[in-house]
């Protein structure tokens, strides 16, 4: 009995870590097919925070939300083009949101983490991000009066929240249609 406790203490670790990563995957998955379903998740979306801004991402257009992790830095590539990450065997380009922005760049900490692209939008790509805000729903906000002049088409379309936080909707689907976007080197 002793060398079973043993055992079972040994591992629980890496083994609990990954059960609680697929239990969290597999609740994502579900919100993300219950909004593409129209079930009771309709109008929900992803809450970040980059640099200054409040961004909200269609459920439809994540894959997953990973911890940061090492990168392997590409040469000449942009400086908001921080390199590539190996998620789950998959080369992913990340993208510091925030630098792409034209802010200060986003420097990976605890709560930082990478939000990668679906499938659908064909773009083997991630985002880094300061922090995940939640889910938000737009029905309890209100379009904003704040919409900067200079927007990109991507993300033009401003909402207010109960607080007067102004939410920024960013379309990835445009995003990486974007000539820019899609030039990361330089």
């Amino acid at each position: 009995m002793a060398s079973a406790h043993g055992h079972a203490a040994a591992a629980p670790d890496g083994a609990e870590r990954r059960s609680r990563l697929r239990q969290y995957q597999v609740q994502l998955l579900e919100r993300m097919q219950a909004a593409q379903g129209g079930a009771g998740n309709a109008g929900r979306e992803l809450g970040v925070q980059a640099g200054a801004l409040r961004g909200l991402l269609d459920l439809t257009q994540i894959g997953e939300i990973v911890h940061c992790q090492a990168l392997t830095p590409v040469p000449l590539a942009q400086d908001w083009y921080l390199g590539l990450a190996n998620i789950r065997g998959n080369l992913v380009g990340v993208v510091d949101l925030a630098r792409y922005l034209g802010e200060a760049p986003c420097a990976p900490e605890a709560d930082s983490r990478f939000i990668t692209f679906a499938p659908a939008l064909g773009y083997n790509c991630a985002l880094l991000v300061a922090r995940v805000l939640g889910l938000r729903r737009l029905d309890e906000m209100r379009p904003s009066d704040a919409a900067a002049a200079d927007a990109q088409p991507w993300c033009a379309q401003r909402f207010e929240d109960k607080e007067n936080q102004v939410w920024t909707r960013l379309d990835l689907g445009l995003l990486v249609r974007e000539a820019r976007f899609q030039q990361a080197g330089r």
